[in-house]
C-alpha cells in the first residue's frame, strides 16, 4: 500500500444496461463523514451507499447465474432538495411524514422492489437516475443477493467490512468515523 504500487490483475466489471429495470436494494453501506469541496469551499457530508440487484439481468460470474448491481452514493440527508429524500419518496409513492423525517430507519430499503432508472456515463459507464415504486400488479423476482448492512457506529463488523471491494473500503477509511474506530478519539478538523 501507500508508496508502491503494483498490478491487481484486470477487474471485470458488468455496468447495469441503459435503461429501466426491476430491481430490489439488496445492501446499504455507511461511507461515514467525508470531507470535500464544491464551488471552491469544503464540504463535510454524511454518505451512504445503496445498492440493487437487477434480477432480470443475469451474468455468470464463477460458474454461477448472478444478477447484475447498480450503486448510488447519497448524501444521507432527508432535507426538502436532497437526492436520497426524492429517491424514497418516489419509491415508496408518498411524502415523509414529519416523525419520518425525524428519524427514517434506512434499513426499511432492504429488499424492497422498486424501478431503476440506468443512464449511460459515456465510454461504457452507466449510472443510476432515478428510484421510483413499481407499477400496480407489476412483480418483482425473489431477492438473490443476501442482504447486507455496514453501519460504522457502535454495531461496525470488521468481518462484513472486509467483504467490501477496496474502493469501498478506502471511501471508508477517509471518514471521521473509521478514524474514530481506529482511534477512539475524534479526527482533527483538516488543515
Amino acid at each position: 500500500m501507500g508508496r508502491y504500487a503494483k498490478d491487481s490483475g484486470t477487474v471485470t466489471f458488468t455496468p447495469a444496461p441503459v435503461g429501466t429495470h426491476v430491481a430490489r436494494c439488496f445492501r446499504i453501506v455507511d461511507l461515514g463523514t467525508q470531507h470535500g469541496e464544491y464551488a471552491g469551499k469544503p464540504t463535510r457530508r454524511n454518505q451512504i451507499l445503496v445498492s440493487w440487484e437487477l434480477p432480470d439481468e443475469l451474468i455468470e460470474i464463477e460458474g454461477e447465474q448472478k444478477p447484475i448491481t447498480a450503486s448510488r452514493f447519497y448524501t444521507n440527508s432527508l432535507s426538502e432538495k436532497a437526492n436520497l429524500r426524492g429517491d424514497l419518496e418516489a419509491w415508496r409513492g408518498k411524502m415523509f411524514t414529519e416523525a419520518e423525517l425525524d428519524r427514517f430507519d434506512l434499513e426499511a430499503i432492504l429488499g424492497k422492489p422498486c424501478l431503476l432508472t440506468v443512464v449511460s456515463k459515456g465510454e461504457g459507464k452507466t449510472k443510476v437516475a432515478g428510484v421510483s415504486g413499481l407499477p400496480k400488479n407489476m412483480e418483482c423476482p425473489p431477492q438473490i443477493n443476501k442482504s447486507f448492512t455496514l453501519w460504522l457506529d457502535e454495531d461496525f463488523d470488521r468481518e462484513k467490512f472486509e467483504t467490501l471491494s477496496d474502493g469501498i473500503k478506502n471511501i471508508v477509511k477517509k471518514s471521521e468515523e473509521w478514524y474514530y474506530l481506529q482511534n477512539g478519539t475524534e479526527k482533527p478538523a483538516p488543515e
